[in-house]
């Protein structure tokens, strides 16, 4: 991507906070809190895609779901074009979501099983009766529908009435009816077979070069987010460890934890497995209602030393590392993962 891109900032995240809290007792006091996301900071250009991985239950969907507001912010700021999400109301804000869209995980629980294609589809039209003229709509559902490579007339039929593949694609044309300039795609491809998630991937990246579309795309297949992502952030217990391009994430990352996780990445030739040194993480992954102090990740790390107890890591450029390539690492150095 090129740096005159890079320039125009569509969504910035600042400080981003969302704690659960943890009620106990006859009175259901609060005891605790899970810091689901617990201060992520990060930019989105336009017409780029930014991959979020890591781990089950390290804050990746709660974080999507923030920035389509649809969780409330404990702490943060979210600026889209300039206006600040978390300040819009009423009509203000349904006009933002215009710009704002998600695709969800499942696509067999997000799709309502009473309502046809047309209708599931068609529904930004119902709230934002502006955008297309009633009597337009049915065309313009069918255009979404081919748009996406499902056939037009199938536009009366029902969601059970077509494949797991088939039916995220209704999804993703329900995301852009609006013409958005950011989907949040929540692991898209995960409920999906192997050959299918190529297929939505590669009509993702499709959408976004005729569209300028800027994707959040979120997931834990590494593979798949190397495939589709201009920039990469890595998650660990609520918070970015390991932010760059995504050659300098996969070739040469400088994170403990972002090491690990593509040391584990199958290689599909088996003669350079053995090539590969395997790092293995002791211990298991800390409670986040009960987070380590400091580095979080140090309780598992291999170069753990004193200072990673006590002191904080902030996510910077190190020394060692490259030009926009972020590590919240006291000991960040470049490693070659095969």
């Amino acid at each position: 991507m090129s740096t005159s891109v890079r320039q125009e900032v569509v969504l910035k995240a600042e400080d981003l906070v969302k704690h659960y809290p943890i009620k106990a007792g006859v009175l259901r006091r609060t005891v605790g809190h899970v810091k689901a996301v617990d201060g992520v900071s990060f930019e989105l250009y336009k017409g780029e895609t930014l991959g979020i991985v890591g781990e089950s239950g390290c804050g990746k969907s709660t974080l999507g779901r923030m920035l389509m507001r649809l969780e409330e912010p404990t702490g943060g700021k979210l600026t889209f074009d300039g206006v600040d999400v978390y300040s819009q109301k009423g009509a203000d804000m349904r006009r933002l979501r215009r710009d704002i869209q998600i695709v969800f995980q499942d696509p067999y629980t997000s799709l309502n099983p009473r309502k046809t294609v047309g209708d599931i589809v068609g529904e930004p039209f119902d709230i934002h009766t502006d955008v297309v003229p009633k009597r337009g709509r049915r065309q313009r559902v069918q255009e979404l529908l081919e748009l996406v490579g499902l056939n037009p007339e199938h536009i009366n039929r029902y969601p059970h009435q077509f494949s797991g593949g088939q039916r995220q694609r209704i999804g993703i044309a329900r995301g852009v009816a609006l013409h958005p300039k950011v989907i949040i795609c929540d692991e898209p491809v995960s409920a999906l077979d192997v050959s299918v998630q190529a297929q939505v991937v590669n009509l993702l990246e499709r959408l976004q070069r005729e569209l300028g579309l800027a994707y959040i795309f979120i997931a834990h297949d590494l593979s798949v987010v190397r495939h589709i992502s201009d920039r990469v952030g890595v998650m660990y217990l609520g918070k970015l460890v390991e932010l760059g391009d995504e050659d300098q994430i996969y070739s040469r990352p400088t994170h403990p934890y972002t090491q690990a996780l593509l040391s584990a990445v199958p290689l599909p030739d088996p003669t350079m497995r053995h090539m590969r040194e395997q790092i293995v993480l002791t211990g298991d992954v800390p409670s986040p209602a009960n987070p380590p102090q400091a580095c979080r990740f140090h309780t598992r790390c291999w170069k753990a030393q004193e200072i990673c107890s006590i002191d904080e890591p902030l996510l910077i450029e190190r020394p060692d590392g490259e030009s926009a390539h972020l590590s919240a690492c006291h000991f960040a150095e470049p490693r070659v993962i095969l």
